[in-house]
């Protein structure tokens, strides 16, 4: 298993490890949100009001920008 290969030369375009802080901040964002609602409409609101998580955080500003396709890939590049 230690020298398999990636399949598609596909990588990401930055050098975070990980979404993980970013994920926990717009999941809190989305919680408070939720809590502020349901403390101003009550329980009983209809749930269609209360917000999602795309619209309270935005991907795009996460610590990964997105994926990139590689042109010449080289066998380092494709190891996983």
């Amino acid at each position: 298993m230690s020298r398999s290969l990636k399949r598609t030369p596909i990588t990401g375009m930055t050098d975070a490890d990980s979404e993980k802080n970013d994920r926990r901040l717009a999941n809190r964002k989305l919680r408070r949100s939720t809590r502020q609602i349901l403390s101003l409409f009550g329980v009983d609101c209809d749930t269609t009001s209360l917000p999602t998580i795309r619209q309270v955080s935005d991907v795009g500003l996460f610590g990964k920008g997105g994926k990139q396709w590689l042109e010449d890939p080289d066998i380092k590049d494709l190891m996983k």
